[in-house]
């Protein structure tokens, strides 16, 4: 968390691996490409993956401008009452205010790890969520291999090569699917009440 906790879909997306996805052998190869970003961005899981990265985000940055004040004020305090304040009391001003400017330089770096933890949790389960539906779109769709539109090297794809909304709109489906509460199981039929015996004269 150097400077600033700014963080964007790219950060999630950046480490997503494509790797190549064999399909049915054929006589010929066709390569597909997918924007990893766009599944982040757009499907239903990479959103809830990164409102989680952006809240943990939000948290550090409101803490850390907190923070940034206190120290602040602090500094502006010994400014101001420099002339005024006795030795020992400067002393003891201009040592709280380095514990706090220590403090903050450990949060700022304590911030950052958990920032950077949450994000390789979130991209770890997206992964291991999105990779099954990649592999099924790809042999769905009869391609030889599948690679990640902007970290592959490719230089060229032509549009038609692109499988990314195929697997967004299948993947958003399955979650919806699996979201979707059982149906109740009907109750079980009472027994029917038996008529009353006639009575006897």
């Amino acid at each position: 968390m150097k400077g600033t906790l700014t963080i964007a879909v790219a950060a999630l997306a950046a480490g997503l691996a494509v790797a190549p996805t064999a399909v049915a052998q054929g006589t010929g190869v066709k390569v597909g490409v997918i924007d990893v970003q766009r599944i982040v961005g757009e499907s239903a899981v990479g959103k809830e993956s990164l409102a989680r990265v952006q809240k943990v985000q939000q948290s550090k940055q409101e803490e850390l401008v907190k923070r940034q004040k206190e120290l602040r004020d602090l500094e502006q305090k010994i400014s101001e009452q420099n002339k005024a304040l006795s030795e020992e009391a400067l002393e003891k001003v201009q040592k709280d205010y380095q514990g706090k400017a220590l403090d903050l330089k450990r949060f700022q770096d304590d911030a950052q790890r958990e920032l950077e933890e949450t994000q390789r949790r979130e991209l770890g389960e997206l992964e291991k969520r999105i990779m099954p539906v990649i592999d099924a779109v790809a042999k769905e769709q009869g391609y030889t291999m599948i690679f990640n539109k902007f970290q592959s090297g490719l230089l060229f794809a032509a549009e038609g090569t692109d499988i990314t909304e195929s697997v967004i709109t299948k993947f958003n489906s399955q979650i919806a699917t699996s979201a979707k509460p059982a149906a109740a199981a009907p109750a079980p039929a009472k027994p029917a009440t038996p008529a009353p015996a006639p009575k006897k004269n």
